[in-house]
C-alpha cells in the first residue's frame, strides 16, 4: 500500500497554524497588561505613610537587606546609635555616597528616619 507523502507535510502546517494562534493570542494579552501598567492601572497598591516597615521593605530592603545588616548598603542595625533623625532623613531624601535619593515624600522620609533612630 502507497502512503501519500503530502500527509505529514500537511499535520505539520495544521500544527503550526494552531501554534502562532496560540503563541499571537498571548502576546495580545501580554501586550494588554504592559499598556495597562505603563498607563498606571495595573499598580500595586499604595504603601501607607505612617508605616515604616512597610516603607522600609519598598524602598530600602533592597540594599540594606531584611534584617538590617546589610547588603550593597551598609548595615542600619544600630545607625540610631550614630546618627541623628534629621541626619537619617537628610540621607534619605537626598543620598549619601553611592546611594541614590529615595523617592518618598518629606513625611515618608520622616516616618523611616524616626524608625530607624530607634535602631541602637
Amino acid at each position: 500500500m502507497k502512503r501519500n507523502p503530502l500527509i505529514p507535510y500537511g499535520i505539520i502546517a495544521i500544527i503550526g497554524i494552531i501554534a502562532i494562534v496560540i503563541v499571537s493570542g498571548m502576546g495580545v494579552s501580554q501586550r494588554e497588561a504592559i499598556q495597562a501598567d505603563q498607563n498606571g492601572e495595573g499598580k500595586a497598591e499604595e504603601v501607607a505613610s505612617d508605616d515604616p516597615e512597610a516603607l522600609y521593605e519598598a524602598n530600602c530592603l533592597s540594599c540594606h537587606g531584611a534584617d538590617l545588616g546589610g547588603g550593597m548598603g551598609p548595615g542600619l542595625t544600630d545607625v540610631g546609635s550614630k546618627m541623628s533623625t534629621e541626619e537619617i532623613s537628610e540621607i534619605i531624601q537626598k543620598g549619601r555616597g553611592s546611594m541614590p535619593p529615595v523617592q518618598v515624600s518629606v513625611e515618608e522620609a520622616d516616618t523611616i528616619a524616626e524608625w530607624l533612630s530607634e535602631k541602637k
